[in-house]
């Protein structure tokens, strides 16, 4: 698996953040993350958007972080705030996600960001037993959902 840093807004990016779209409609029924999103948010050092490729150079996974400081969301300076963590459906279960969420958490804390935080979904499972299972906590709720009930927020310290 060749794992490199691309533009958010570089065409692979933009397929795979398509398709986790339409995954959150399936799931949620909401026509997707209306979360804000810039490319200018995983520009280094502010941040940082992976894509996996399989051997054939298939685009198969993505992830991102950027750089979050205290603000009336709900953030904390230092924070780093992962999205868009996504794995093909023929993918899934072969470890993708954990190597993009170590490289992210890597970059970030070389970034100087002291506590990578994500908001995930109650009706997305996987995702939560991924970040449990990688040392995330619950934390107090940020973001652009922080108001609805299915939204689940965790933190995990990069220092």
């Amino acid at each position: 698996m060749d794992i490199r840093p691309v533009p958010f807004d570089h065409p692979d990016a933009v397929k795979l953040n398509d398709e986790v779209q339409a995954e959150y409609h399936v799931r949620y029924g909401d026509g997707g993350d209306a979360t804000p999103l810039a490319p200018a948010d995983f520009r280094p050092p502010n941040g940082l958007f992976l894509i996996a490729y399989d051997e054939d150079g298939t685009p198969v996974a993505s992830g991102g972080w950027r750089r979050q400081d205290k603000n009336d969301q709900g953030n904390e300076d230092g924070d780093a705030e992962l999205k868009r963590m996504y794995v093909i459906p023929s993918m899934r279960g072969r470890g993708l996600a954990r190597r993009i969420l170590a490289a992210l958490e890597e970059d970030a804390r070389a970034a100087g960001r002291v506590r990578m935080v994500l908001e995930t979904g109650d009706k997305q499972p996987e995702a939560i037993a991924l970040y449990t299972s990688s040392g995330y906590e619950p934390c107090a709720k940020f973001g652009y959902y922080r108001e609805y009930e299915s939204s689940k927020c965790f933190a995990k310290r990069l220092r």
